[in-house]
């Protein structure tokens, strides 16, 4: 899995005063926690651009003052009116203890429905997944070459690695959408 280093700096003063101040500086409030002690740190908010405005996942190197964490985005939160950044909150790599966190899908193979002029229809982007740090996969592999015209694969159809996949088995993944110059082309047969 990728990973991506953010410098920080220890917050002395803590509460909605402080974070509103940190914002107007284009500073974003941070949390760590799931270690020892609960960190509260800030970062300046052009650093999340390559973190959070990607679909890719990262393992995060986090450099708070001089002391180095691995850690994984636990939860961003943004404006709901202007998209800003408001709060992120980091989750603590322990060795031996196993992460959730949600993995982006990657299509593989060609859908024999798409070669006949149907259209993959995605519905889920990531699946949420239970590994050690070390294990995290990039991405999650779904192999869409037995897709035909009208058919949908499901995450229980997906074959893990280890890792252990949280998302519901029978929630669809994908599907093929038949257009509608083609359904009347199938239903004059």
């Amino acid at each position: 899995m990728k990973s991506l280093e953010i410098v920080g700096f220890k917050r002395a003063n803590l509460g909605k005063t402080e974070a509103k101040a940190l914002r107007l500086d284009a500073q974003v409030p941070c949390v760590l926690y799931g270690g020892k002690d609960v960190v509260h740190f800030s970062v300046p908010a052009i650093l999340f651009r390559e973190l959070l405005y990607t679909p890719e996942a990262h393992i995060v190197d986090l450099n708070v003052e001089g002391t180095l964490f691995r850690a994984i985005v636990q939860d961003a939160q943004f404006h709901p009116v202007n998209e800003m950044l408001l709060h992120v909150d980091f989750l603590e790599i322990q060795e031996g203890k196993d992460v959730k966190m949600d993995i982006p899908i990657k299509y593989v193979g060609v859908s024999p429905g798409v070669l006949a002029g149907g259209k993959l229809v995605s519905t889920l982007r990531k699946l949420k997944v239970r590994a050690s740090a070390d294990n995290l996969p990039d991405y999650v592999e779904v192999n869409i070459s037995g897709m035909e015209l009208g058919k949908s694969i499901k995450v229980g159809a997906v074959v893990p690695t280890n890792y252990t996949i949280l998302t519901n088995p029978l929630a669809p993944i994908a599907s093929i959408a038949i257009p509608r110059a083609l359904k009347g082309e199938l239903a004059g047969k």
